[in-house]
């Protein structure tokens, strides 16, 4: 494996991102098909995505200093991936090149409704492995690391361990979902879960904001120092030590809700870097992620630091 170029330093919060790269084909449809039926496509485009990418073009545009440990093939998907994420300022100097996989692929159907189906090809994902010397020197350095489950979970086990072995705090995402191992919960600083991530884990319903809550404690019961569960339309409940707390979303006209998730956070682990409350920093990833939804694409749809504040204005009581 060789190594890609990298970015000079700067004094933003430093935020280590461990995980996936991939080439999102975007599929326009008027509505999910069912079992055998055949619908005619609207449009068809290759946008950079991957969770790991997606995750750290969040944390990138809401004003943190971004390294991505990855994995991509030698091949034209894993350029044009290299070259977007450089252009928003990431350090990519330890993506790596796999020669014997291709990058990965996510094929996404979006429907006119702004709904999603994805099916993920992870390739050269599945290569990833980090020398624990270089994931401590760079853990030591951060403020935050992001992890997801689109790699090898023994890379996720290795960047926890050292994680706590440096103080570094971990906010981790288990999409796709997989069960957590039991000696991971104390490890993890921020759990971010959707409703159907927070009811496999904790085994619970979770169909309204009251489950959510309910599903939000049990799983802050485990170790874990902050807990939010994602609800899309109908905000979100962000739990700690003083409870848990639902937090209204602002209403918008979805088009496409695809890394609507990695935008969230990525805005949160940001604001909590900065030392947010979570409260606070739940409220603005909503907002981040409320813009996401309004535009189509992955890594296009995220939006700036300067996208939220102006939202965050626009949407504010009117003082006296």
């Amino acid at each position: 494996m060789t190594a890609a170029s990298t970015n000079s330093p700067d004094d933003r919060p430093r935020i280590v991102v461990l995980g996936s790269l991939n080439m999102d084909m975007v599929l326009r449809v008027p509505h999910m098909p069912v079992a055998g039926e055949t619908l005619l496509g609207r449009d068809l485009r290759y946008v950079p995505g991957g969770k790991g990418g997606n995750q750290a073009v969040s944390c990138a545009r809401q004003g943190a200093q971004v390294r991505l440990l990855s994995c991509v093939g030698n091949d034209a998907y894993g350029e044009q991936l290299l070259a977007s994420l450089r252009a928003d300022g990431i350090d990519v100097s330890h993506v790596m090149h796999a020669g014997d996989a291709a990058t990965g692929v996510a094929v996404i159907s979006v429907d006119d409704a702004g709904q999603n189906q994805i099916v993920v090809l992870a390739g050269a994902n599945q290569r990833l492995s980090v020398a624990e010397d270089l994931l401590e020197r760079l853990l030591r350095d951060a403020r935050f690391v992001v992890l997801q489950f689109e790699t090898p979970l023994a890379e996720v086990a290795k960047a926890l361990r050292i994680a706590r072995k440096v103080s570094c705090k971990v906010a981790l995402n288990p999409s796709p979902m997989q069960a957590i191992a039991p000696s991971w919960w104390g490890s993890i600083d921020v759990l971010v879960v959707n409703e159907t991530e927070a009811a496999a884990l904790s085994g619970l319903a979770v169909q309204d904001v009251q489950q959510a809550a309910i599903a939000a404690q049990q799983l802050f019961a485990r170790g874990v120092a902050q807990v939010v569960v994602t609800l899309g339309a109908n905000g979100a409940v962000a739990c700690d030590a003083h409870g848990a707390r639902w937090h209204e979303a602002l209403k918008v006209q979805a088009v496409d809700s695809t890394a609507a998730g990695d935008t969230f956070l990525g805005a949160l682990a940001v604001q909590l870097a900065g030392g947010a409350t979570l409260d606070a920093a739940t409220q603005w990833a909503m907002r981040a992620a409320s813009i996401c939804v309004t535009r189509a694409g992955a890594q296009p749809s995220i939006p700036t630091a300067q996208e939220v504040e102006q939202l965050t204005r626009a949407t504010r009581p009117n003082t006296p």
